[in-house]
């Protein structure tokens, strides 16, 4: 395959995983982002949840290492949080169940968003054959016939220009303009699919004293009865990163002291006290994600040569699941195999071969939203069905090692769904919630006495 000149549009994660994977094939690579992009860690405008908690899932580690070998150990190097003692991990996907700590799993790395980005780019910046140009807006595409043949663009101060590339990756997120653009050029646009959640988060960062919070990583999760949840993550250089969220009406107002009181619903004493005591490091961000929507490009039936539409841009989920990194991850190792066998009917290829991650990762989150009774939308009898297991899967994880470390990395995209259907696995499954019901219900210490629980 001889090839020239690729353009990656954005250089959020999904832009700088994507031009990895066209370094080994394209003689230049040109990525351009439309923020000044410094040489530190930093929140930047166009990646407004970089400013709340983040999670790089083990699946999404993987690919990583693959394509930069040795940079999340590198990134602990610079102070960044591995999580190996999941004693240390307080994670409660419904709100109610507490995965056993004593699961076997494999170590997590917790880079903030902007730390982590830090250590890709530079990375990237590495390679002779890739230029990151910043402070640059696309303005348009330019077409050759009917191909994609590069991009307008305006740096800052500047006129508009071309630049010339053979392939042009749109990796800009959801506020892609694609779309548009394809019906500009006379092409249909994609359909969409779309779960409405209305969810919005809240967040500071801040310093804790020494040893006041013993967990690395809180996540408490919303359930039916309660549309709130929290998550509390050690980061780089002493950091940590306090984040609460809630559907529709049920948010905090943006300061610190409603954000405490939220988090009051759901956490444990300790780790409010911790945090009233804490200092500042940055104001109270907030962030509202309105709907879960898939742009199903692979469906299109005509789609121009010489483009392709990447990560956020063709599907953003629910953030709360931390899923987003992770899926852009999978997408590169696919971009990958399709480069591998040409460029012939590339967009197809890789479309429909993007598609199995996003639809796992679709299935997981849809259903994950639907299980909460303040989300509209259809539940058929077999999302019910899978929403009622799942419920007993965690019931199981509480206190059984092995379903929890199948739960965590089926979540973690470590290991495929089926592997929760295995006869082995419902057979435990089954084992310990005839168990549970044997005892004496009794209340977990992990959600304050005056939160409702149940699920």
């Amino acid at each position: 395959m001889g090839a020239e000149h690729a353009i990656v549009l954005g250089a959020g994660m999904g832009g700088l995983l994507a031009a990895r994977v066209l370094a080994d094939v394209y003689d230049r690579v040109t990525v351009v982002e439309r923020d000044q992009l410094a040489r530190t860690p930093h929140s930047r405008r166009g990646v407004p949840q970089g400013r709340h908690v983040h999670g790089l899932l083990p699946g999404g580690a993987h690919v990583i290492e693959e394509l930069f070998p040795g940079l999340l150990e590198e990134l602990v190097d610079w102070g960044g949080t591995k999580l190996v003692d999941y004693a240390r991990f307080r994670f409660l996907p419904d709100g109610v169940h507490r995965l056993s700590p004593e699961m076997d799993v494999e170590p997590v790395y917790q880079p903030s968003r902007p730390f982590l980005e830090t250590g890709v780019r530079a990375r990237l910046r590495e390679l002779a054959n890739v230029e990151i140009v910043d402070g640059c807006d696309v303005v348009g595409l330019v077409t050759e016939g009917a191909r994609v043949g590069g991009v307008r663009v305006v740096r800052r101060g500047a006129a508009a220009e071309e630049l010339a590339a053979d392939l042009v990756v749109d990796a800009t997120g959801r506020g892609s303009r694609t779309p548009m653009w394809l019906a500009e050029l006379g092409y249909d646009r994609p359909g969409e699919e779309e779960v409405v959640i209305d969810v919005r988060y809240t967040s500071r960062l801040v310093r804790l004293a020494p040893d006041v919070v013993p967990e690395t990583l809180t996540v408490i999760g919303s359930n039916p009865d309660r549309p709130v949840g929290m998550a509390l993550a050690a980061y780089e250089n002493g950091t940590w990163l306090f984040t609460v969220y809630g559907y529709g009406d049920e948010h905090p107002t943006p300061d610190y002291e409603s954000m405490l009181e939220f988090a009051a619903r759901v956490a444990p004493a300790h780790m409010i006290a911790a945090l009233r005591e804490a200092e500042p490091l940055d104001d109270v961000s907030t962030f509202r994600f309105r709907a879960n929507r898939r742009r199903r490009y692979d469906r299109m039936r005509r789609f121009p040569e010489g483009l392709l539409v990447f990560g956020d841009a063709m599907c953003g989920f629910n953030p709360i699941y931390g899923q987003g990194m992770t899926v852009a991850a999978l997408e590169a190792l696919v971009l990958r195999e399709c480069l591998r066998r040409g460029d012939r009917q590339l967009a197809r290829r890789f479309f429909r071969g993007a598609a199995k991650p996003i639809q796992m990762a679709w299935n997981m989150t849809i259903g994950a939203d639907l299980a909460l009774p303040y989300v509209a939308g259809p539940r058929p009898l077999p999302l019910r069905l899978m929403n009622s297991y799942v419920g007993r899967v965690l019931t199981a994880a509480e206190h059984d090692p092995v379903v929890a470390a199948r739960f965590f990395k089926v979540s973690a995209f470590v290991e495929k769904p089926p592997r929760l259907m295995t006869p082995s696995m419902i057979a435990r499954v089954v084992a310990a919630n005839r168990r549970a019901r044997r005892l004496a219900p009794a209340a977990t210490p992990d959600v304050p006495a005056a939160s409702p629980v149940g699920r």
